[in-house]
């Protein structure tokens, strides 16, 4: 308790390490370590210590601190993608993680500044739990949008605890799992009537999650799929002295999984980028991923150039016969690694002649002999509620990423846990091909059924699981955590509104 005490009554400089260590302690919730037990320390600290300065700006100073640190260390993996090309952008190497940082942390220094106006106790808890709640749904658009780590996101534990946790994201999304977990983790500030109702929170949630999950499932449909892993390491992937070798992997690994299969109808699907030819304008490239896949279709990553000569991330349908059948370009596309923002100032060149132009949106897939399925290209994957086409459901979501960039890192863990929680938001099955790893297989309540780890070769044969009815989430959208992040945040203004008239009645 002398340790606590002494936390609390720091200031200044002290208070602003404290409160950057609090952040990254909080970080240690985050997949793939799920130390999620470390938040019931790191919010105390950001609520007695981080909202309680009388002065605004120090109450952003201290949010902006507990919001660095926990960036910091959910986004270090950011690092290894610069490492890829250290050549050409080793002096980034010790900017660009705490630059991002410092940015994303606003989003966190906001609400505590609005938290601090509220009294302590219960007002000042729901005030910085709906103002977090908010933040986040803005960090999901604001400069095209960043929305990776939610705090909702330390609930998806590997296997069954994990499966019964994220469930209500079927109704509030991760972002009301967000919202219930920003304010478990403050409730030990409060009175034991709040660790009672919060108990009772959890006990419902977990009740609610067990009855989901052990529902029955729907029926198998009518396909299998198989998830091609080449394994190919980011510096290998343009070389061109071996990509007919790496394409000639892909075609091997095709080939197997389609025989393991067996009968019936087959989708094979390659990750982002897989294929070294632009299957757009070669013929003999498509015709040899037909001859691999038997007379099946296939779902391969490209990149084609449009009418203008732009760069596009393509996923392609490639027919039985070697045509194309459709083709989705990826329209969410990572800033400054895939197209260069145009607010940029005239004359910095980031991305080499602008980067990739953009798809028009999430699109669903109507393919012969197939469900329609929705596609998903790597990072288009983190943003609730526009990963589908709500006005033409899909029956199942394919994602296709490289992932190579972050090597073995939490990234790519990170992302898979965000995957997962797509499949529960929307209640439909999701297959995931990844270059490098982690390949994996969900059903539509986001359970595991099949993973190729990283830095593996090989393929998965998964037979497709059946589609839920449309969700409350997919059906309301983000109008369902906007509401209720409103509401705690205005209730929370409420009381502190009604605290001050008390105070000074004559001022009421």
């Amino acid at each position: 308790m002398a340790v606590f005490d002494w936390m609390l009554g720091a200031r200044g400089r002290r208070a602003c390490l404290i409160l950057m260590g609090a952040g990254v302690l909080a970080a240690l919730a985050l997949p793939p370590i799920h130390v999620v037990p470390a938040l019931l320390v790191a919010f105390p600290i950001l609520v007695l210590l981080g909202c309680a300065p009388e002065r605004g700006r120090t109450r952003l100073l201290y949010g902006w601190c507990f919001g660095f640190g926990f960036h910091l260390l959910g986004l270090y993996w950011i690092t290894e993608a610069i490492l890829v090309e250290a050549a050409r952008f080793w002096w980034l190497v010790p900017l660009a993680v705490p630059a991002l940082s410092a940015v994303l942390a606003l989003f966190i220094a906001v609400p505590v500044w609005a938290a601090g106006f509220a009294p302590a106790g219960w007002a000042r808890v729901v005030t910085l739990t709906g103002g977090w709640l908010l933040a986040d749904i803005a960090r999901q658009f604001v400069a095209t949008g960043f929305p990776w780590n939610p705090m909702g996101s330390v609930w998806a534990l590997p296997g069954f605890p994990g499966d019964v946790m994220i469930q209500p994201a079927a109704l509030v999304s991760v972002h009301g799992l967000t919202l219930a977990t920003v304010f478990l983790a403050c409730s030990p500030v409060l009175t034991w009537r709040w660790w009672a109702g919060g108990l009772a929170l959890l006990l419902v949630w977990a009740g609610f999650g067990v009855a989901r999950i052990e529902a029955p499932a729907p029926p198998d449909q009518p396909v299998t799929v198989v998830l091609v892993q080449g394994n190919i390491a980011q510096g290998q992937k343009w070389n061109r002295a071996l990509v007919d070798g790496i394409f000639e992997r892909y075609l091997e690994l095709t080939a197997a999984g389609v025989r393991d299969a067996g009968p019936g109808a087959v989708v094979v699907v390659w990750p982002e980028t897989a294929s070294p030819f632009q299957l757009a304008t070669d013929q003999e490239a498509r015709r040899a991923i037909a001859a691999a896949a038997g007379g099946q279709m296939a779902l391969v990553g490209s990149v084609r150039f449009d009418q203008r000569l732009r760069p596009r991330n393509t996923l392609f349908a490639v027919t039985p016969d070697g045509a194309v059948a459709a083709a989705y370009d990826k329209w969410h596309l990572v800033p400054f690694g895939e197209y260069q923002p145009d607010w940029l100032p005239i004359g910095i060149q980031v991305v080499p002649g602008g980067g990739f132009a953009r798809g028009p949106g999430p699109e669903t897939l109507h393919l012969p002999g197939l469900p329609a399925v929705g596609p998903l290209i790597c990072y288009e994957a983190i943003f609730p509620a526009q990963v589908v086409d709500e006005a033409d459901r899909p029956s199942w979501m394919v994602n296709v990423t490289n992932d190579a960039w972050f090597g073995t890192s939490t990234g790519p863990r990170q992302h898979l846990a965000a995957v997962r929680m797509r499949a529960v938001e929307e209640g439909l099955p999701l297959m995931r091909a990844a270059n490098t790893g982690i390949t994996a297989a969900f059903d539509a309540r986001g359970h595991e059924i099949a993973r190729l780890g990283m830095e593996r070769t090989g393929y998965r044969v998964v037979r497709l699981p059946g589609a839920l009815p449309a969700t409350v989430f997919s059906r309301y959208g983000l109008v369902i955590p906007i509401f209720l992040g409103l509401t705690a945040f205005l209730v929370g203004v409420w009381r502190s509104i009604s605290y001050r008239r008390a105070l000074n009645p004559l001022k009421g």
